[in-house]
């Protein structure tokens, strides 16, 4: 915007300076050719110019409608952060471990983003486990409801385990757990996940994802050489 604002400046200075040097004879021609090259210059300052004032215009249209404000989570090119500053011509946004990623105001125009806090801060967390088929569930759920209930994390509103998948060697579990905002879920979630694994771990060893093998009889090899022919006395 300084760029701009420069241009301009020295574009009105230099329309003046010929506008005054065509009020006399003798030098109307030089201002002639001023504002022949004032006209050209005003191209070039307006192609210079376009990208900053697309910014301009995008940040009315923030201030306006509002996608992004101060302190929202927003998940931007993969990276989770908080905006941490909102200027005419960029946002600043602080990721989780402390690097700021800088991003014009026209990215949140013309492309999607991920707005966590847009209406409310409260966010639900899941936690994905794959167990044996032998793992009672209901044991499973009422530990998560214990965990759940003990931890200052959770806000109380939503708590649930669910099957969401059975595959050949193990069965999905999905804990669904509620938290106020989105730094508490992700520790919500981290919390429930050791707990539920050290739960299974202690209490149902033998629930763990396995690979099972069925073995048969053993094959007798016909020839003259192998385990058949030498059983036969032929080797």
């Amino acid at each position: 915007m300084q760029f701009v604002k420069k241009m301009l400046v020295s574009l009105i200075v230099f329309v003046a300076a010929a506008l005054v040097l065509m009020s006399f004879a003798t030098v109307r021609r030089v201002g002639t050719g001023l504002l022949a090259s004032a006209g050209i210059a005003s191209v070039v300052v307006g192609f210079a110019a376009q990208r900053s004032l697309s910014n301009l215009l995008a940040g009315f249209q923030i201030a306006f409608t509002q996608p992004i404000r101060l302190d929202d989570v927003l998940v931007v090119e993969g990276e989770w952060g908080r905006v941490e500053e909102i200027t005419f011509t960029y946002v600043v946004l602080r990721i989780w471990d402390e690097r700021r990623l800088v991003l014009p105001l026209t990215y949140f125009i013309e492309k999607p983003f991920q707005n966590w806090t847009r209406s409310s801060s409260q966010l639900l967390g899941t936690v994905f486990l794959y167990v044996d088929h032998s793992l009672p569930v209901a044991a499973v759920r009422a530990e998560l409801e214990r965990i759940l209930a003990a931890s200052p994390r959770w806000d109380g509103r939503v708590a649930g385990l669910q099957v969401t998948d059975v595959k050949e060697r193990t069965v999905e579990l999905r804990a669904l757990m509620s938290a106020a905002d989105s730094s508490t879920a992700f520790d919500l979630r981290c919390e429930v996940r050791e707990q539920l694994v050290a739960f299974v771990q202690q209490h149902y060893p033998e629930s763990l994802p396995k690979t099972r093998a069925v073995v048969g009889p053993e094959e007798q090899f016909q020839g003259p050489t192998g385990r058949g022919a030498a059983a036969a006395g032929l080797d």
